[in-house]
């Protein structure tokens, strides 16, 4: 069976600079651990699709599809949606919903389980290292003279 913990966030407001996380474990064992930059001017809802895709293809990468997986978010919209309580109904994030949707289809068993924000420290600390990681090197790239921030 694969866990799967994902967080995403947009800081310093939402739409903003957003970043990614994402924990799997693999009957118990800790299997990867990602995080990364998604872009500006992004909401929290895309970051946080953008976690579980980046998830989901690294799974896929494996050939893992036929096992049991159970993703684990403390977004009860990403929740809710993906498995199918919640309607879209645009937003930011809906191309990335899309994408979810299409490879999850890639899953024989996959279930989405909402997670108090306490149960989703790993990815959620994760997800804050990047947003720290991206202002360091905007900041860097700042004082060399840089005005892209790249």
């Amino acid at each position: 069976m694969l866990e799967v913990f994902i967080d995403g966030l947009a800081e310093p407001t939402n739409p903003g600079i957003g970043t990614f996380g994402f924990v799997i474990y693999r009957d118990g064992e800790r299997v990867k651990e990602a995080y990364g930059f998604v872009g500006e001017s992004v909401s929290n809802n895309f970051s946080e699709y953008h976690a579980l895709c980046e998830a989901l293809r690294w799974i896929l990468k494996r050939g893992w599809q036929g096992e049991e997986v159970i993703v684990k978010s403390d977004s009860l919209l990403l929740v809710n949606q993906m498995s199918g309580r919640w309607r879209v109904r645009g937003g930011l994030y809906a191309p990335k919903h899309l994408e979810a949707l299409k490879l999850a289809r890639e899953f024989d068993r996959i279930s989405f389980l909402w997670i108090p924000r306490e149960e989703n420290s790993e990815a959620d600390s994760l997800s804050r290292r990047a947003y720290e990681i991206y202002l360091r090197e905007r900041i860097g790239a700042n004082r060399m003279g840089d005005s892209s921030g790249r």
